[in-house]
């Protein structure tokens, strides 16, 4: 397999998050990569004759006593679950020995994020359940001291009312949940696939507990998949939403987790990342046009999602467009790669 390449910080400023008439304004100029070379596909579906996988979605991963632990969506016959593999090095995810995490007895439960909740001294991974009987989704949760063991997980349970009830908060079932805390408090954002980010948080001391407020966040042409992150150094968060049609990611920044969201970078022609700013690895075959739910290399394992800016990195899904179709969206043979900054700028 093709050696990856280390992460060279080259970075370009597209925007400055600043505004100098207001010295108040704790935002700094946040710098995102020009673009982007891929990898490889690093994960694809294992070959095998009982539950076979024909696409592999979703990533979250950490890294932990030596070795990634990487949680995916994997579409199986008739469902969706999630699968576990663990590896020292990138090049060895395929080879991997892979499980299907027996989490659920429901036919849908996917799309994962796993942390460390460093004040109960648990891995946390929060992903969403369907319930026949229900519009909304539990937005679930399992917990485990051992996140090398993929058998000790719990089984599902929706976060104390967010279990699409009567009494369930959120405005809009959602989906693509996801946590991050400050020092205060955990906000949960999900997407509703109409151009709108919502937001609840609780006491950190309430943690799972505590989510009965939902509110708008932000609103655009976006539409799912949003991830949040804690800037490394910085009064900062970064969030990255992927945009519909030929999947590609947009950039947003805020000062806090409850606070305004800029726009970073928001349209296809100037993406995070996408088919504008991409291209494969010098030796590897064009195999992807586009950037779909993936998740950045974090700096730490814990709940505060920490990044740094000068070292990114992002494992996303992809396929190339043209693949598509014909098919619904079920049926995309979606595989895993790495996204790196390229080594040398390009007018875009």
């Amino acid at each position: 397999m093709h050696r990856l390449p280390i992460a060279t910080g080259l970075m370009i400023a597209l925007i400055s998050a600043s505004r100098a008439d207001d010295p108040k304004d704790t935002k700094t100029r946040i710098e995102l990569p020009a673009a982007w070379e891929y990898s490889a596909p690093l994960i694809a579906p294992e070959k095998r004759d009982r539950d076979p996988s024909h696409a592999q979605k979703d990533p979250t991963f950490v890294r932990h006593n030596g070795r990634w632990h990487l949680f995916m969506t994997v579409k199986l016959p008739g469902r969706s679950a999630i699968e576990y593999c663990s590896f020292e090095n990138w090049e060895d995810a395929q080879t991997s020995e892979r499980t299907l995490l027996p989490l659920s007895e429901s036919n849908y439960f996917c799309a994962p994020q796993v942390f460390y909740f460093t004040p109960q001294e648990k891995w946390y991974l929060v992903y969403q359940v369907g319930m026949p009987e229900s519009k909304k989704m539990w937005v679930a949760f399992s917990t485990t001291t051992d996140i090398s063991d993929p058998e000790s997980w719990s089984k599902a349970r929706p976060l104390p009312g967010l279990d699409g009830g009567p009494t369930d908060p959120r405005v809009i079932g959602g989906l693509d949940y996801w946590i991050i805390c400050d020092e205060a408090r955990a906000y949960l954002f999900l997407t509703s696939l109409d151009g709108k980010m919502w937001r609840l948080s609780t006491a950190i001391g309430d943690f799972p507990a505590g989510f009965g407020h939902c509110e708008l966040a932000l609103e655009g042409k976006i539409f799912e998949a949003s991830h949040t992150y804690k800037l490394k150094g910085r009064n900062a968060y970064l969030t990255l939403i992927e945009e519909n049609g030929r999947r590609h990611y947009k950039a947003y920044v805020a000062d806090r987790l409850d606070g305004e969201w800029t726009p970073l970078a928001d349209t296809e022609a100037r993406p995070f990342a996408g088919a504008a700013n991409i291209r494969p690895i010098e030796g590897v075959e064009p195999w992807t046009d586009n950037i779909s739910h993936g998740e950045l290399v974090r700096v730490g394992n814990d709940e505060h999602l920490v990044i740094d800016p000068a070292t990114l990195q992002f494992l996303f899904q992809g396929m190339l467009e043209r693949d598509k179709s014909g098919k619904g969206y079920g049926r995309f043979d979606w595989r895993l790669g790495l996204l790196t900054p390229r080594a040398t700028p390009e007018n875009r």
